[in-house]
């Protein structure tokens, strides 16, 4: 018999059983229309109700108030290091840029590319701590007239996480955060956001679709003059419209979200996911040095577990034979080596089990 399979990627990334089992229902006969969603009209009354109840069922989730819209976007979270600046900075001299790992990294050497404001680097997670540790928010050189202060809340590569929700005062510029690793993992206050996005391929649904929160008064910056592809405004008049959105992958999100609700919603899959990662850094911790994990404890990521045996043989050893005992995909990112697990919402408790069952075989034939 083999193995139950445990997907640890990073993302594309593991969805319910449940969700894969109702598109496989449906599939060809979406509710009795006698056609899949895959093939449906992105302006038939059927999609549009798919995506209605697909913001609906997001805004409860999320607690999103009602002063902030909800698009659904192509161009994945990359296209948003670009676009909010685009939209946003318009009139303003500075942006403001915490980098922080990977992804906040290209985001910041991306974001100037469109803009005449200046991409200030507000805070550096790597000359200060190699990546390792998180920059207090305390510590981040900003101006209060900035157009925005970017961020990435959790980094998938480097394994860090800002376990307190960064947040700023009143008289600062807003926050635009890349959320797309840990979005619906936890409760957050979004309206200490200007701007939330995450692409779904990670904590939401197949790739394909970027989910934008913004808050309403921020859309008076947007410019007539950008094209009204990459207009923020220009889509929400059209009400998601403007052009076909990703409407397989936003079926999917919608029924992540409902799988979601019948979980108990965020603050339970908080409590889940706080137990799942712990298991797994204590494995880590408790091997003797066998297994090693650098990321200061307090930075330390939920949604994204990085290890080391600290020997590249090994290592390589770890990630061929893991999949023979069906834990996938559980190699680290290509410049960290190592291997990392990526623990998101719809990865088991029994799938961390499994994992740490294998890591300690591993360690008592190789340790």
């Amino acid at each position: 018999m083999l193995p139950p399979i445990y997907n640890f990627s990073a993302g594309p990334a593991i969805l319910p059983d449940s969700v894969l089992s109702t598109a496989q229902n449906e599939m060809f006969d979406y509710n009795g229309t006698g056609f899949s969603v895959m093939t449906m009209s992105h302006r038939s009354e059927v999609f549009m109700s798919i995506l209605y109840h697909a913001e609906q069922d997001l805004r409860q989730l999320l607690n999103i108030p009602d002063n902030y819209k909800v698009l659904f976007l192509q161009g994945g979270a990359s296209a948003q290091f670009n676009m909010v600046v685009m939209n946003f900075a318009n009139g303003f001299k500075r942006v403001d840029s915490v980098v922080t790992g990977n992804w906040s990294a290209i985001a910041h050497s991306q974001m100037g590319k469109l803009s005449d404001a200046e991409i200030h680097l507000a805070a550096d997670g790597g000359k200060m701590f190699n990546y390792t540790n998180l920059p207090p928010v305390n510590s981040w050189d900003i101006d209060k007239n900035s157009a925005f202060v970017h961020f990435v809340i959790n980094e998938t590569v480097h394994g860090v996480q800002y376990r307190e929700v960064p947040k700023l005062g009143d008289d600062m510029p807003p926050l635009v955060c890349d959320m797309s690793s840990e979005i619906l993992s936890r409760p957050i206050n979004v309206s200490d956001f200007g701007v939330i996005y995450a692409g779904a391929q990670k904590n939401i649904g197949p790739s394909g679709a970027t989910i934008v929160i913004i808050r309403e008064d921020l859309l008076d910056r947007c410019s007539d003059r950008i094209p009204d592809v990459w207009n923020y405004k220009s889509h929400i008049q059209k009400q998601g419209m403007y052009n076909t959105p990703a409407t397989y992958p936003i079926y999917i999100s919608g029924l992540v979200f409902r799988w979601l609700q019948s979980q108990g919603g965020v603050a339970h899959m908080e409590t889940i996911n706080t137990l799942k990662a712990k298991t797994l850094y204590e494995a880590i911790d408790n091997s003797g040095g066998f297994y090693i994990n650098n990321v200061h404890p307090g930075a330390r990521s939920k949604m994204n577990v990085i290890f080391t045996t600290g020997d590249k043989r090994l290592d390589e050893l770890f990630a061929q034979e893991s999949t023979t005992r069906g834990l996938q995909l559980l190699r680290g990112y290509k410049t960290m080596g190592g291997m990392r697990a990526s623990i998101y919402n719809a990865m088991t408790l029994q799938g961390v089990e499994a994992l740490i069952a294998f890591m300690e075989e591993f360690q008592r034939r190789y340790g």
